[in-house]
């Protein structure tokens, strides 16, 4: 399992009359962290050619697309201080003790919200054995136990594909991307992945900090 320690990075030596200012240091003490289950390639290819069929039709549309950033999110926890991960990543391996590996399906699409302009496209997760309900209850309830906030929204699991940055375009998106659909596929999960996110005018950069197995206690 990898620690936060595990990932190397390369900071600049700074002259001690030019150091950075409090809110800077605050900054750069804190990382972006959330939980999620990552996706086989099968299902990251057909996404990737979900949204390049989309993006072919409404090349007008203004969307931020997800492109190889394509995870499930199980926790989103925000900020956090750097010295708060390992105790994040302590509380993912409690909350797969003892689970076995199960399946969930991805299957159909749909934009948020129900009303008014649409803001984001996704793709619908099935559980059908109740286990990832249960994996993401246990989850929430190690990091509540461990300190971090517990989320109080009801939790809709799902692939995010695009969030649109205009209302002009977006109805006509939204429909041609639910015409679209999304076949049913089956994903086996295994693992829990503790990850950074960091944002930049390039995009966003996803790093993982450390893996979690799911598997039976006396495996």
């Amino acid at each position: 399992m990898k620690h936060p320690g595990d990932i190397k990075e390369n900071h600049k030596t700074s002259d001690l009359r030019l150091s950075p200012s409090p809110r800077l240091r605050i900054s750069e003490s804190r990382w972006r962290v959330f939980c999620a289950i990552d996706l086989p390639d099968n299902v990251r290819e057909r996404s990737l050619r979900h949204i390049s069929r989309l993006r072919d039709a409404l090349p007008q549309t203004q969307a931020s697309w997800s492109r190889d950033q394509i995870h499930l999110t199980l926790k989103f926890l925000g900020e956090i201080p750097k010295s708060r991960v390992e105790v994040l990543s302590q509380a993912a391996s409690r909350s797969v003790e003892g689970l076995s590996p199960f399946e969930v399906f991805f299957e159909g699409t749909g934009a948020f919200p129900k009303h008014g302009p649409p803001r984001v496209l996704w793709i619908g997760v099935t559980d059908a054995g109740g286990k990832r309900a249960e994996l993401h209850a246990r989850l929430e309830a190690e990091c509540a136990h461990a300190g971090f906030a517990k989320e109080q929204r009801p939790f809709h699991p799902h692939l995010t594909l695009a969030r649109l940055r205009n209302p002009q375009g977006a109805r006509t998106l939204a429909a041609a991307h639910k015409e679209l659909g999304f076949e049913r596929v089956a994903v086996t999960v295994s693992e829990l992945l503790v990850m950074r996110g960091e944002l930049s005018n390039e995009g966003s950069k996803h790093t993982v900090i450390s893996r979690h197995l799911l598997r039976k206690l006396d495996q």
